[in-house]
């Protein structure tokens, strides 16, 4: 198998990027302190192109989780389309999908929390920013947001 040439995988880590910000939850997958795999959909936002974030309670098993491995898996899907070919009699489907590998931390940085959560509240609920700065001011000491830093640029794959 040929390496993929660095201009290719720059277009593919865009691609997937773009997965990643079309997609309405990312999975999350992280280790138990047991050894045990853990994954869940949660609403991440990307900030840059190795960053994104989410938020949640200060405990719990993904803080558990976290605590114990810090390492993640990131994988989403943003297009999914099963199809039957009748010309082939072939059942498929069509997708965009991308995967990341990532360092997951607490931020501890009251200005990057804040920036993070503004985020999160862009993407997910544009139309109520106006209530923003009331609801950080009110919960901001309460939640717990987490940085993800990609280890490795994301890669996608696509059936159009």
């Amino acid at each position: 198998m040929r390496p993929m040439r660095k201009a290719n995988r720059q277009r593919n880590s865009d691609w997937a990027s773009e997965v990643f910000d079309k997609a309405p939850y990312i999975t999350v997958s992280m280790m138990r302190p047991d050894g045990t795999p853990y994954g869940l959909p949660l609403s991440l936002v990307r900030k840059d192109d190795s960053t994104f974030y989410f938020h949640c309670a200060d405990e719990g098993e993904k803080i558990d989780c976290l605590n114990a491995n810090p390492t993640v898996s990131l994988s989403a899907v943003s297009k999914c389309t099963p199809r039957y070919e009748e010309e082939n009699n072939n059942f498929t489907e069509y997708f965009h999908s991308a995967v990341a590998i990532g360092k997951a931390e607490k931020v501890t940085d009251e200005a990057e929390k804040i920036e993070a959560l503004r985020l999160l509240c862009e993407r997910f609920l544009p139309k109520q920013m106006e209530h923003f700065d009331e609801a950080v001011n009110r919960s901001l000491g309460r939640t717990t947001v987490i940085r993800i830093t990609l280890l490795e640029p994301p890669v996608g794959k696509c059936k159009p």
